[in-house]
């Protein structure tokens, strides 16, 4: 944490994060347009804070593209925020987010973790039903090949459901990539929306979620998820990253992920 903390003691890399946070997924040429600063300026600054894991790059063809990373944060706040405070805290701040600021459309979402696992663990807790089972309260199953359904099993449901997902990409123990299912019925009743207002969010378009696994050191591996493909004002991209009241996101669940892997347990228990 003294990484992250001395990584958002300068007010340059705080511009920097405020950059990524309004406009998520740019370049180094952007990145220096949007702010008035010079490359090397940039460049050094980025150093930093891809150093203390505050963001995280993706490349697109031949361009490098910053991504704003909560997992750090999420971890400060898991630290000195108590389980019991979490929901108190994430209300005001949606309300200090819809007071203060202009809402904006994102089509995208990355977060990066570091894992104390071997690639080939880590394949097995994305692809078998007894490990989803335990950090994400549902089975997943498939044959993952690409253009084979993903079917899911969660609570008490005794068979597995097919929402439409589809393994778009297969590379074990490297890459996994598959389409996101659209809201079901148990998120009307968990998020309290009426029959028409999940009628309506039923028509947002189906997503896609990506896991790229490298190794980092010897004992450890690199997890970048990324979830796009987004319609504009997604409210499953809202729920995803944990901004939705009542849903942990990708956030929680990975923290979940990590700590089942780590330590043999959830934690959440």
């Amino acid at each position: 944490m003294d990484e992250v903390f001395k990584a958002l003691a300068d007010v340059s890399r705080r511009r920097l994060l405020d950059s990524l946070n309004s406009h998520n997924g740019q370049s180094l040429r952007q990145l220096c347009g949007g702010l008035d600063m010079a490359r090397q300026s940039v460049s050094k600054h980025l150093a930093v804070l891809i150093a203390a894991n505050l963001v995280t790059t993706v490349w697109r063809g031949r361009e490098k593209l910053h991504y704003l990373n909560a997992a750090p944060i999420n971890a400060i706040a898991d630290r000195w925020i108590s389980k019991y405070d979490r929901d108190r805290v994430s209300a005001l701040a949606d309300l200090t987010t819809a007071l203060e600021r202009t809402p904006v459309s994102s089509t995208e979402f990355v977060y990066t973790t570091y894992i104390n696992t071997t690639p080939q663990r880590l394949w097995q807790a994305l692809t078998e039903p007894a490990f989803t089972r335990r950090y994400w309260g549902a089975e997943l199953k498939s044959d993952w090949r690409v253009g084979s359904r993903v079917l899911w099993k969660e609570g008490s449901d005794e068979d597995y459901g097919d929402h439409g997902q589809v393994v778009l990409e297969s590379d074990p123990y490297r890459r996994l990539s598959y389409s996101w299912h659209t809201f079901q019925p148990r998120h009307a009743e968990c998020f309290g929306w009426t029959e028409e207002e999940f009628a309506q969010l039923r028509e947002e378009k189906m997503s896609k979620v990506t896991f790229d696994i490298e190794p980092h050191g010897s004992t450890a591996v690199r997890l970048t998820v990324t979830h796009d493909d987004f319609g504009p004002d997604s409210m499953m991209h809202r729920a995803i990253s944990g901004r939705l009241p009542g849903s942990g996101g990708w956030p929680e669940l990975l923290a979940n992920l990590k700590s089942l892997l780590e330590t043999g347990a959830t934690l959440r228990g």
